[in-house]
């Protein structure tokens, strides 16, 4: 009798056109090519081997209900870690608040061991087996894993893809001279090559990491260091790389983590004579890196980490060949940029064409992650060819949002700072925190209560609006109680280079009881406000990620509108950009289906008049 293929078999079975093929393609000339494919399958089924019992039980349940990570009651919280609890086991003890406040899926900003010093924020990783002994130990995470698992909340974790610190283990070997090491970079011996690259680089830190390249002469070498001269890129040329971060991946996978979010990824490869991002090589390797967690821990999903413009955004969830079978997860970079936009103008119709024109109503087995603020900068990812559509130039709107988010517009309400300004590309991006640049800080400081109130509306606009629009809203800690800017960044040495510290406020538990216990207070209002929000979107499976998005035109660019198209029956979300009261038609309601006037987001009826709804300043309401 033949035996029966093991669960392990037959999930390698199922994914391998998704692995082999992809391999072949980036390593196949190699001469090392077979010896490498056998190790790869030999490690994977050691991760599997070693995959905990409780965790292959999530694997087959999530095989049975591959759409879990879609569903509407997934809703995320972003902190680091010893901003919001000092120590993973501090998590434990606020746990609770993040049940209470909707939360289902929570990311560890990075918590993996970073170098010493200046480590931009964690991201210049030293050890990817290790936690930040600040933080905790490994143990720790593990322990935090089971707990969220047992409240039925997901774990994301940050993994950096395009390069790791340079004391690690691979870089210290590299600067030691081993070859086989120094392979596993990008190393030149001569700056020949390196200026020749440079010549299509585009500068990511142009004030404090100028250039692509440094200079080590105690080895004799010129290093690729995309982001800082700490951090080295990998050569993913090697397939030893891609070997040694699979073992990584399954380590974390068994640790319990449930999202990988990958960093940085679309640097991996580089090609002469291009801006070395999003190259095609990358797709081949996210997919195969997604087939490899697949076979030996099913129940992880990746989260590609790619703030770039929509065209390119989308293929990170995979297009074309790829459609369905990359990321599980991407940021909707568009979606945030293009808020901002619209309340700085108060016009809708970039935002109404932008999410049109360049995003399909429904994603194959993905979704997005949807939010309003990071711990990152804003750069105003919009193109000429998209503002040119609205008669307006692209260079000269990019100038006028930088300019009204720092607050040196006139009649601005923002106040955000400036982040690497680059004065031979204009570029100017913003750094600030949701309530600073929504106008909390600034009606605060006036002693202005309608400031403060229209600041309060548009936090919560922004919140319904994540928590509608398609995939998983992800609250930054902190914006559900709208805090604002943290200016002693300045006086902190490792962080006063860097503005983004501004919006990285450490958790303010004080202020976090003062908004429970008073609702009537800014940060009681965003708070209350904020988890009726995600009550709301909990209880409507009709939002679930895998329904259809329709951008709609209401006939009043101070309105977005959009549909979500589910069979059970469609919503559609409206939303007023404005302080101003605004209207649409009753007829157009009913055209687009609208047959019970019952706001799912106030639970209460909406009343037309003269057969009109009307919309007060930064109204928000879902229709059924």
């Amino acid at each position: 009798m033949t035996q029966a293929p093991s669960i392990f078999d037959m999930r390698l079975a199922r994914s391998a056109p998704d692995l082999w093929p992809m391999l072949e393609r980036l390593y196949g000339d190699r001469p090392d090519y077979d010896a490498f494919c056998a190790e790869l399958e030999a490690a994977l089924r050691e991760g599997w081997a070693a995959r905990p019992a409780d965790l292959k039980r999530l694997d087959l349940m999530r095989d049975l209900e591959p759409d879990w990570f879609q569903r509407s009651g997934m809703a995320g919280y972003v902190f680091y870690i010893d901003r919001f609890a000092g120590t993973l086991s501090g998590v434990h003890g606020r746990l609770d608040y993040l049940r209470d406040l909707g939360i289902s899926y929570v990311h560890l900003m990075p918590c993996l061991m970073p170098r010493p010093g200046d480590s931009d924020g964690g991201y210049s990783v030293m050890d990817y087996r290790q936690i930040n002994p600040a933080f905790g130990r490994m143990a720790d995470l593990t322990r935090l894993a089971g707990s969220l698992r047992e409240r039925g909340m997901s774990l994301c974790v940050d993994l950096v893809l395009n390069h790791t610190a340079q004391e690690h283990e691979w870089a210290r070997r590299a600067a030691a001279g081993d070859p086989e090491y120094q392979d596993m970079y990008l190393m030149f011996d001569d700056d020949t090559l390196p200026r020749a690259y440079e010549a299509s680089l585009i500068e990511i830190f142009p004030e404090t990491a100028p250039g692509s390249f440094t200079h080590h002469p105690e080895f004799g070498k010129w290093v690729w260091t995309t982001f800082n001269a700490h951090q080295w890129d990998l050569n993913w040329a090697n397939p030893r790389v891609f070997l040694e971060i699979v073992r990584i991946m399954l380590n974390l996978a068994n640790k319990g983590i449930d999202v990988l979010r990958l960093d940085a990824v679309a640097f991996m490869w580089k090609r002469m004579g291009t801006t070395c991002q999003s190259q095609p090589e990358v797709h081949l390797i996210l997919r195969a890196l997604r087939a490899c967690t697949r076979i030996a821990a099913s129940a992880v999903i990746h989260l590609e980490e790619a703030i770039v413009g929509p065209a390119e955004m989308l293929t990170y969830f995979g297009r074309g060949e790829h459609d369905g079978r990359e990321g599980n997860l991407c940021y909707h970079n568009s979606l945030m940029v293009q808020y901002w936009s619209a309340l700085a103008t108060r016009d809708t119709r970039l935002m109404t064409h932008v999410l049109r024109t360049h995003f399909p109503r429904v994603l194959t087995n993905a979704t997005y992650a949807t939010y309003i603020r990071c711990h990152d900068d804003i750069g105003w990812a919009i193109t000429d060819e998209d503002a040119g559509a609205l008669g307006l130039s692209g260079a000269a709107h990019r100038a006028f949002l930088s300019d009204f988010y720092d607050g040196s517009y006139p009649g601005s309400f923002a106040r955000g700072v400036l982040f690497q300004e680059n004065p031979e590309t204009g570029d100017k991006r913003i750094a600030g925190s949701f309530a600073a640049l929504a106008g909390l800080e600034a009606g605060l400081a006036a002693g202005d209560p309608l400031a403060v109130d229209r600041a309060v509306d548009r936090i919560l606009l922004g919140h319904a609006l994540i928590a509608s629009f398609g995939g998983i809203p992800l609250i930054y800690m902190g914006d559900e109680l709208a805090m604002v800017n943290d200016h002693g960044y300045l006086d902190v040495p490792e962080h006063a280079h860097d503005s983004r510290w501004i919006n990285r406020p450490a958790m303010d538990w004080d202020r976090a009881a003062r908004a429970s216990a008073d609702p009537a207070t800014p940060e009681g209002r965003v708070l209350h406000g904020t988890r009726a929000i995600l009550a709301a979107r909990r209880s409507c499976d009709r939002l679930h990620g895998g329904h259809p998005t329709e951008i709609l035109d209401c006939g009043n660019a101070a309105l977005l509108a959009f549909a979500r198209r589910a069979p059970q029956g469609g919503i559609l979300c409206l939303f007023n950009f404005t302080e101003s009261w605004q209207q649409v038609s009753g007829d157009w309601l009913r055209f687009q289906g609208v047959t019970d006037m019952r706001d799912i987001l106030s639970d209460a009826t909406v009343t037309l008049h003269d057969d009109m709804l009307a919309l007060p300043p930064y109204g928000r309401v879902w229709l059924s």
